[in-house]
Order: structure tokens, then C-alpha cells, then sequence
């Protein structure tokens, strides 16, 4: 079974690409499975439109992160689709979910989304206590998660933490791709970053020279999409039919 994994799509730029690329990278992977992370198509957040048009370009899941309810639209979206997951280790009693168990072919496959708590401006549930809740109440074969998280330690630790027990740790959050996508020891396919779906040449997804004015100590401004040429980041994971386990990790990046 082969998982496709897509980072950050960022901005309409990163959507429209993702529309335009996702169907044809589905058939030169071979992807059994797609799962991609749409909590910046917005700028920050993401509006029921754009997870639908996700949906329709062939995402079978849409995980968020720490933006997930920064856009008030969303948040009956989230209740209402159980293909999209804000994080697992957020407040209880938040909108939406955070794991869905999905039938495919190859059996049921179970997405999991986590977010990470060092450097992250709010205090959610610990996530390695939480999808050890979870994963305590039975599982599936195929366990896919998405860990949103800013320390590559502690994503390279909940792997760790993780190792044989799913079949698939990607992070996101970061926006650029890292490469370390591997084996761990014991099968769990994993990668520090997918990196993000959006324009080339930007400051993961901002306009270079606002970025660099707001290093330069500028005055606030919200961020500005930047233009002109797009690219899609993004890993499969192979996985055994027989374990659920990972075979190989393959790292990609899509440019135009």
C-alpha cells in the first residue's frame, strides 16, 4: 500500500496547485492513499471551500494544526465532514475530531493528527499521552499521523516514542523539507518535514520582502501571499499489507 503524504498547502496558489498536480501524482506514485495538511490554505486557517476542494482533488484526508479554528467558517465544518481532523490533543471540548478510521481496499487505515507543544504559543494536552490513549483502545493495521509540531526533537522523539506501533509519522508545520525520510527500526516510516504545497519563491509561503522587513523590526502587517511559481512537497510511504509496517520513504518536491 502506498500512503501519499502532502505538506502545508499554503495559500490559493498552493490550492490551485495542488488541484492541478495532485491527480497525476497519485498515478506516478501509485497512491493507495492520499492525506494532506490544509491549515494554511487561508494564510492562517483553512475555509470549508478550500477542505472541499481538497476533498474533490483527491485528498482522502485534510489534517489541520495550530490554526485550526483561526477561521470562525470552519468551525461547524469540522463537526459536519468526518474527513477532515483538527489535533487530537487539543481541548475536548473544541469542534471536529482528531483521528478518523477509514475503509480502503486494502483494509481500514486510521489518520491520526497531533500537534506539538514546544514553541507553540498555547498549552494542548501532551500528545504523546494522548495518542497512547488512543492507540490503547485498538487500532487498525494501517496507522497514519500527522504530527504538527515546530522542535524537530520532539517529533524525532515521538517517532521514537511511536516506532512499530504505526505505520507512518510525517511532521508539518515547519514548511521545508527535510532529508532524513526513513525506516526507524522497528518500521515505522517517518520524515522530520514534508515541507509545504505554494509558492517557490517565498518565505514559506510570505512574500520575501515582508519577511525581511519584519526581521528588520517593521511595523506589524498581515502577511502577504507571495506570487509567481508554485511547488508541491511531499513523501510516500510504502507500506507491508501483511504488517502495516513501512517498506521505504521516498521524499518529493513538484516545481513549475
Amino acid at each position: 500500500m502506498n500512503i501519499l503524504a502532502i505538506g502545508d498547502v499554503v495559500n490559493e496558489s498552493g490550492l490551485r496547485f495542488l488541484r492541478k498536480k495532485l491527480r497525476g501524482l497519485q498515478r506516478l506514485t501509485g497512491a493507495d492513499f492520499t492525506v494532506v495538511n490544509g491549515e494554511n490554505a487561508a494564510g492562517t486557517g483553512i475555509l470549508p471551500r478550500q477542505a472541499d476542494e481538497m476533498l474533490d482533488a483527491g485528498a482522502d484526508v485534510v489534517t489541520l494544526g495550530n490554526h485550526a479554528f483561526r477561521r470562525k467558517e470552519i468551525l461547524p465544518y469540522l463537526d459536519d465532514c468526518g474527513r477532515i481532523l483538527r489535533p487530537l490533543n487539543l481541548a475536548p471540548q473544541t469542534p471536529g475530531r482528531g483521528w478518523v478510521l477509514l475503509e480502503t481496499s486494502a483494509g481500514p487505515v486510521m489518520v491520526v493528527n497531533l500537534i506539538g507543544r514546544c514553541g507553540m504559543d498555547f498549552g494542548p494536552d501532551n500528545p504523546f499521552l494522548a495518542v497512547d490513549r488512543l492507540l490503547k483502545e485498538g487500532k487498525p493495521p494501517f496507522v497514519l499521523v500527522d504530527f504538527h509540531a515546530e522542535a524537530t526533537s520532539e517529533k524525532l522523539a515521538m517517532a521514537f516514542h511511536l516506532d512499530g506501533r504505526v505505520s507512518a509519522l510525517w511532521g508539518t508545520h515547519t514548511h521545508v523539507q527535510t532529508s532524513d525520510g526513513g525506516v526507524f527500526p522497528k518500521g515505522t516510516g517517518y520524515i522530520t518535514d514534508l515541507g509545504m504545497t505554494g509558492p517557490a519563491v517565498s518565505v514559506l509561503g510570505v512574500k520575501p520582502e515582508q519577511s525581511v522587513r519584519m526581521f528588520l523590526g517593521d511595523p506589524y502587517a498581515p502577511f502577504s501571499g507571495a506570487d509567481g511559481s508554485a511547488k508541491l512537497e511531499c513523501a510516500v510511504f510504502t507500506l507491508d499489507d501483511e504488517t502495516g509496517l513501512c517498506t521505504e520513504v521516498q521524499a518529493l518536491r513538484i516545481e513549475e
